[in-house]
């Protein structure tokens, strides 16, 4: 009796390890990738899949792992804290590295280098960062234009003494109203409610074609300064086996150019609406 207790035990063992493995194995086999398809070229939707260069670029790593592709689209400012947190693998959003980010999550490589744009009207005067004083701005939430102009309205404080620094919007007037996505913050720009749009290079010059009377241009300080800024992919703290699989296959899409050719191709895409 007790022998065929003991046998009974090792096959319920058995068939419990089995499942296990195979429920391990499901799991592993899911590349899980978040993003915000908010962001032509980048990330954007198409019959309602988000779809970009981004997204090409989460497909060659999936095949690289030999994993299957999952997209889930969320919020811009919800990434890293699910990236961190470990329900996603990978954050890919035109994500820019910036010191702050990279507390929470590593970075890969970068794979774009990209500048902050203004959307303003055909006859606007607007020409520097200065001449936005007491204006309406609008932005998306979460991204380097958000916290540049947010920054810039509310003044900021020195890391080492705490002293406030002034931004050279500050006390202008100027009003920042974060959307969640540039797009959105066209449409109200077009009636009224906004000014003018700060956000990336590409989205500022996607979105404004979609309009006769906007155009896009680089933001810039008075004194010349610029916002050049780099994308890279956001992987959970700790995670150097995926984190290295993501720099290979960063590296091998630059050097056969399928980045630009990617960027080229969206651009087109995303500019028909």
């Amino acid at each position: 009796n007790s022998k065929k207790i003991i046998s009974v035990l090792l096959v319920v063992a058995l068939v419990m390890s089995m499942f296990a493995l195979t429920s391990c194995k499901k799991e592993e086999d899911v590349l899980t990738v978040y993003t915000n398809a908010e962001f032509p070229p980048f990330e954007y939707l198409s019959d309602n899949k988000p779809v970009g260069v981004d997204m090409q670029i989460a497909q060659a790593i999936a095949d690289e792992l030999g994993m299957k592709l999952e997209i889930k689209n969320v919020k811009f400012d919800t990434i890293l804290t699910s990236i961190s947190s470990g329900k996603g693998d990978l954050g890919i959003a035109g994500i820019t590295v910036t010191p702050e980010r990279a507390e929470s999550v590593n970075f890969s490589e970068n794979y774009i280098t990209s500048t902050q744009y203004m959307v303003i009207k055909n006859d606007s005067e607007i020409k520097t960062i200065e001449d936005l004083a007491g204006l309406k701005i609008g932005v998306q939430l979460g991204t380097t234009g958000d916290f540049i102009i947010s920054d810039e309205i509310s003044g900021t404080e020195d890391e080492e003494t705490g002293e406030h620094i002034k931004g050279v919007l500050e006390g202008t007037g100027a009003t920042v109203t974060q959307y969640n996505s540039a797009a959105d913050a066209a449409v109200n720009m077009d009636s009224g409610k906004v000014d003018v749009v700060v956000i990336d290079m590409l989205p500022a010059e996607i979105v404004a074609g979609q309009y006769d009377n906007f155009k896009a241009i680089e933001l810039v300080y008075a004194d010349g300064s610029k916002t050049d800024e780099s994308y890279a992919v956001a992987v959970k703290k700790g995670n150097k086996e995926l984190l290295d699989t993501v720099n290979k296959v960063i590296n091998r899409l630059i050097e056969e150019g399928k980045i630009d050719k990617w960027v080229v191709e969206h651009t087109t895409q995303s500019s028909k609406g």
